[in-house]
C-alpha cells in the first residue's frame, strides 16, 4: 500500500522535478512536463463505471513513453495499474495508490520521469 506522500518522496528524489498544483490537487514535472498527478475521478468517470464500484483511495496519472508502453503495462496487469475511457489515446496509466506496491510505483514514477525529461538528463540518470 502507498500514499501520496510516498509519490513525493519517489518523485521529488528524482532531478530537477518540481512540485505544483493542479485544481487543488499535487502535481509532479520536469523541465516543465508534468509526468505524476494526483488524478480523482470526476462525475463522467463515476457515471462510466456504471454499476460496477470504481478503485477507491488515492488515483495517481503517471505518464508512459507512448500508447504501446501504455498497452504493454496494462496488459502486464500489475496490481492497482489500470485506465479509463477519458484517458483513451493518451499516453498515461492511472494507479489505485492502496492496491500497488511501493516498487512498482517507483518504477512507474521513474518511467513517467524518464518519458517527460530531456533527453541529456534521462541519459545522465540512466548513467548512474
Amino acid at each position: 500500500m502507498a500514499s501520496l506522500d510516498d509519490v513525493a518522496a519517489i518523485a521529488m528524489g528524482l532531478p530537477e522535478v518540481v512540485e505544483g498544483d493542479r485544481h487543488g490537487r499535487p502535481t509532479w514535472s520536469v523541465a516543465g512536463k508534468v509526468f505524476a498527478w494526483e488524478r480523482p475521478f470526476h462525475k463522467a468517470d463515476l457515471k462510466r463505471f456504471g454499476d460496477a464500484t470504481p478503485p477507491d483511495g488515492p488515483i495517481l496519472a503517471v505518464r508512459v513513453e507512448d500508447l504501446g508502453e501504455k498497452e504493454a503495462v496494462l496488459a502486464a496487469q500489475p496490481k492497482g495499474f489500470f485506465t479509463i475511457p477519458h484517458f483513451n489515446g493518451y499516453p498515461a496509466v492511472l494507479i489505485q495508490l492502496k492496491k500497488v506496491t511501493k516498487k512498482a510505483l517507483r518504477e512507474a514514477i521513474v518511467d513517467g520521469w524518464l518519458a517527460c525529461a530531456p533527453r541529456k538528463l534521462a541519459e545522465q540518470y540512466l548513467r548512474r
